[in-house]
């Protein structure tokens, strides 16, 4: 199996060292960078599987940073933030990042949101639509789901508005075909954490809120209906 490369943008030099030994002992490639500038390099010269990136930074913060990784790459991007609480953290998904974890963290915990991240990039075709087996040969699931001027290939992965394609990151393809499995029907914010972010232990409902917002903005606005109190779904 190919070892997974990692950048990781830190400026504290003692956070930085200490996970990237922690990550580098878990079988992980690390490439680590003092600033943003240089991790924007870094990017553009090795290529990473996915990247880490504290939102404050020198150089080129961490919120910039990801929005120019966003720009040429669909890589996944980690957001590091000092509090849990802070406006960075929406700044950091709004800007194309696909998770964050809050600073101080536990050397396991991370490696375990890194995990669970390429987990999902690694089958970015989304849940098993058949159910597998036999069954698929004898009832396959149809490839291209429309809802209005919407249409999903769930098999080319790919997503047209109005004949145009809509160009969606893994997480927001995970997403969409979430609601697609199940269009009509609310899913509570809960849900779509566990099985679009793989969190099996509850999580930041902002993470869904945030990607939801930046789905409608590609698919449009009302495609997606908010349902107070209990989550969201997908008009037909």
């Amino acid at each position: 199996m190919a070892e997974t490369h990692v950048l990781f943008v830190e400026d504290d030099d003692v956070i930085r060292e200490a996970t990237q030994l922690a990550l580098e002992r878990d079988g992980f490639v690390v490439t680590a960078m003092p600033d943003g500038l240089a991790g924007l390099e870094a990017f553009r010269a090795n290529r990473p599987d996915i990247a880490l990136l504290d939102v404050m930074v020198p150089g080129l913060d961490g919120v910039s940073l990801c929005r120019r990784i966003r720009d040429e790459s669909t890589v996944p991007v980690i957001m590091l933030s000092a509090r849990a609480d802070s406006i960075d953290v929406v700044l950091g998904l709004e800007a194309g990042a696909d998770d964050y974890v809050t600073k101080p963290f536990d050397g396991a915990v991370l490696v375990a949101r890194i995990r669970a991240v390429l987990r999902r990039f690694g089958h970015a075709s989304g849940p098993d639509r058949n159910g597998g087996g036999a069954a698929e040969a004898d009832a396959p699931a149809e490839a291209v789901l429309r809802f209005g001027d919407l249409e999903v290939d769930t098999e080319g992965m790919e997503v047209r508005k109005g004949g145009e394609p809509v160009a969606l990151t893994p997480t927001e393809m995970r997403l969409l075909l979430e609601f697609s499995d199940a269009p009509g029907t609310v899913l509570s914010r809960d849900r779509l954490l566990e099985r679009v972010w793989d969190y099996g232990w509850g999580g930041d409902t902002r993470v869904v809120d945030v990607h939801v917002q930046r789905l409608r903005g590609k698919i449009g606005q009302d495609r997606i209906e908010t349902v107070r109190g209990f989550g969201y779904k997908l008009r037909g």
